[in-house]
């Protein structure tokens, strides 16, 4: 190359010194999924020697894309977030797109500023984990104003929309299942609130281990709302009527904190006394006193399948919607054992 320093480095000083063709090159920063590992090394040591700067903005132009997508979340404090962002922005660079964060704070107000966001063409494509269309509150917004959707997190009532997220009716008998044979009959649920369907399928997956026990067992549900408060609380109206379960399987592992926080300042032990199981496996969790039981959500896995399907639907608008279903771990700790007192 001559005098390289002395002006702006070409894609074909790229491809000469990669030893490819200039469209080997635009196609390892256009689609790099598409372009063998060795190549892309090959593309991208060129890149940094000759300090060539793709002119993105002018290829997206063209293309009609900003190769973003936006995450739109309901809280993005939730602990499960940082885990799936994970994976969503593994799976967006390696296909060579950016991600973008919306926290709603669960208002109708910052929805309906995102929508405005993504009308402007900012983002291709939409990873959804508030469980509904934008706007919450109004009439549905028809998907052929929005760009591809992809929800995850919590499923969303439309059969065109594709979905990933841990299996929580198979998860929750598991966990169900898991309490009876360490001897637990009166085992109560502790809901996440009427308004979120996760907390409905958790308590279906509850209500299936209870119905294919050796013995009839009683569907015992109380309503929280997924704080550590709502545990607190559960556990002291239990308490008022006298009406005391064994065990107790809760929507979250904030609020099983919740549940093991009240019956210690009760002076109670658990799991000596009473035996306390979670859902999702918060990093808090291991770090608890006891060590919290609970199920662990592969949430890396499901960010890097979300994020994989809603590309391959950029490439491909003719992909049908999908549904998968990933597998929670029953993780043991110290928060649970065998019946110790009668039921």
């Amino acid at each position: 190359m001559d005098e390289p320093g002395n002006r702006p480095a070409t894609i074909e000083d790229v491809a000469k010194l990669a030893g490819v063709s200039i469209a080997t090159v635009s196609r390892a920063l256009r689609s790099p999924e598409k372009v063998a590992e060795s190549t892309r090394k090959k593309v991208t040591a060129a890149i940094a020697r000759t300090g060539y700067t793709a002119n993105a903005m002018a290829q997206n132009l063209r293309m009609q894309r900003s190769q973003m997508v936006l995450v739109l979340a309901s809280a993005i404090a939730d602990p499960n977030f940082a885990g799936l962002l994970t994976g969503l922005e593994k799976a967006a660079n390696d296909r060579g797109y950016g991600v973008l964060i919306g926290n709603t704070e669960g208002t109708t107000g910052l929805e309906q500023n995102y929508l405005r966001f993504l009308s402007t063409g900012m983002a291709d494509g939409l990873i959804l984990l508030t469980g509904h269309i934008p706007v919450a509150g109004e009439p549905q917004t028809p998907l052929t104003a929005l760009p591809p959707i992809v929800a995850t997190e919590r499923p969303v009532d439309r059969p065109d929309i594709s979905y990933v997220g841990v299996d929580d009716v198979a998860s929750s008998k598991m966990a169900t299942e898991y309490l009876i044979s360490l001897g637990h009959r009166r085992i109560v649920f502790i809901s996440g609130g009427p308004a979120d369907i996760r907390s409905d399928l958790r308590h279906t997956g509850y209500q299936k281990g209870l119905q294919e026990s050796a013995v009839s067992l009683r569907d015992w549900r109380m309503e929280g709302d997924g704080s550590a408060e709502s545990g607190r609380a559960a556990v002291e109206r239990l308490f008022i009527k006298d009406d005391l379960p064994t065990a107790f399987f809760c929507f979250n592992d904030n609020t099983a904190i919740g549940v093991i926080s009240a019956l210690q300042l009760r002076g109670y032990n658990v799991p000596e006394d009473f035996s306390v199981l979670g859902f999702d496996d918060i990093p808090f969790a291991n770090n608890f006193t006891p060590g919290l039981t609970t199920i662990r959500q592969p949430r890396h896995h499901i960010g890097e399948l979300a994020m994989n399907i809603l590309l391959d639907k950029l490439a491909n608008k003719s992909l049908p919607a999908q549904t998968h279903l990933l597998h929670g771990d029953l993780v043991v700790r110290e928060s649970c054992s065998g019946l110790h007192r009668k039921s």
